[in-house]
């Protein structure tokens, strides 16, 4: 199966991600990506300089029309600005309840600058992450979301549950922003265990779009029919491997290689 991805995020003009680095990550892993943009961004390696947001009308319009003739066999969301995007977004999903959804929770660049408006938050709480098959947050994220904070990795477990009770049906609570060698990812899905994922860190700054890699390559896999923690393992691997052969490129926060080990990712 190859798996037809609909990707509902904004777009990066430097290339690393947002639509531009889904769009790679599922053509690598044999799927086949489809958009509907929802913020146009003035973006390198250094940063966010300006936002210019898609009409929420016109987001579902992209939906609609790539659903209703190419079929979605997964969805992932990434930039949703605001609570209008967010409302539209969800309308959309409703109608597609049987059909795997990824949620990323994009709420700052790289760089720092805002991508998530607070008035948008609880917005993204109350609507989307019940539709959620899994959420991907990173720590910050993960800690706006619950308004605490988790501090080390003997608290990643407890906020990985408090985030499931909120409505997904499961949690890659994501440890990269820890210090120190070891990265931790914490796996949790309803009923289940959770599992920690540990590596070694790769230390780099060329970590750009790392977040909507390894959630567009979620999607990838489960609409290709994966079991959930299949398609993490491979997304992880696919991520580890796109930042350890970097290009180098911009003075700032780098792009990861979506092309590294190119027939090795696809079914």
């Amino acid at each position: 199966m190859r798996g037809r991805i609909l990707v509902m995020a904004g777009s990066d003009s430097g290339g690393g991600a947002g639509i531009q680095a889904d769009i790679k990550t599922v053509t690598m892993l044999g799927g086949f990506a489809m958009t509907a943009v929802t913020a146009l961004t003035v973006q390198n390696t250094l940063g966010v300089h300006d936002v210019m947001p898609v009409p929420p009308a016109f987001v579902s319009a992209q939906m609609r029309c790539v659903i209703d003739d190419l079929g979605v066999d997964a969805f992932k969301s990434g930039m949703l600005d605001s609570p209008d995007v967010i409302e539209a977004i969800a309308g959309v999903l409703m109608t597609s309840a049987d059909v795997p959804y990824v949620l990323d929770p994009v709420m700052v660049a790289k760089g720092g600058a805002t991508l998530l408006k607070d008035s948008a938050l609880s917005t993204l709480k109350a609507r989307l992450l019940p539709l959620a098959s899994i959420l991907t947050p990173n720590l910050p994220e993960a800690e706006t979301l619950l308004g605490r904070e988790i501090g080390n990795r003997a608290n990643m477990v407890a906020a990985a549950h408090d985030l499931l009770a909120m409505g997904p049906r499961a949690v890659l609570l994501k440890g990269g922003h820890m210090q120190g060698d070891e990265l931790v990812d914490v796996l949790l899905e309803r009923g289940g265990k959770a599992e920690e994922f540990v590596t070694r860190r790769i230390h780099t700054r060329h970590t750009h779009g790392t977040g909507c890699t390894l959630a567009s390559a979620i999607a990838t896999g489960l609409g290709q029919g994966m079991a959930l923690r299949d398609a993490v393992v491979r997304a992880r691997a696919y991520v580890r491997k796109a930042i350890a052969s970097a290009p180098c490129y911009g003075a700032g926060a780098g792009p990861l290689d979506h092309a590294a080990g190119m027939a090795a990712w696809v079914n």
